[in-house]
């Protein structure tokens, strides 16, 4: 296996989640495939029909302003345009960027991505495990709450004789 160009940690820190999708912003991979932001998006846009929306989309500038409080960079406040990819737009990206470092920036950008995508399956795993204990517990709880209620409740049948008076 090749060494990293990039360290896993750094790509992993560089996803971030936008209308519920996992994306990179175009400035990120500019920079981590070692060109321009101007020049990825100028090739981009010669080969838009390669990005449909489910690849890249523009982010508004709610988005924007939201962004710019997370992201470190405040150059990102005032961009005119902010391209946003996701794991599809980003290995589309090799295609439209034919260096031998976006190749393999692409390649670690990708596996970041499925290791994401292993770790969220995992932690799913994980809840639905928790939600089934809960259920189970739950269960388990209340037939001891249904026996304590049921012993609390006078028994069927009538009503005992009240005895009055003196027995010897």
């Amino acid at each position: 296996m090749s060494k990293s160009i990039v360290p896993q940690e750094v790509l992993e820190s560089k996803i971030l989640l936008i209308r519920g999708h996992k994306v990179m912003l175009d400035r990120d991979l500019a920079l981590l495939y070692g060109v321009e932001t101007r020049v990825m998006n100028q090739a981009v846009r010669r080969n838009i029909g390669r990005f449909p929306d489910d690849f890249m989309f523009s982010l508004t500038r709610e988005e924007i302003r939201n962004l710019s409080q997370i992201v470190i960079s405040s150059s990102i406040k005032h961009a005119p345009n902010v391209f946003v990819f996701t794991e599809q737009g980003i290995a589309m990206l090799s295609s439209v960027l034919s260096s031998e470092r976006a190749v393999q920036v692409n390649i670690q950008i990708v596996r970041a991505f499925v290791r994401l995508r292993g770790l969220m399956a995992s932690h799913r795993d994980l809840a639905r495990k928790l939600d089934e204990l809960e259920k189970k517990y739950d269960a388990q709880f209340k037939s001891v709450f249904d026996a304590i209620k049921a012993l609390m409740e006078p028994p069927d049948g009538p009503e005992p004789k009240k005895i009055t008076g003196f027995k010897p």
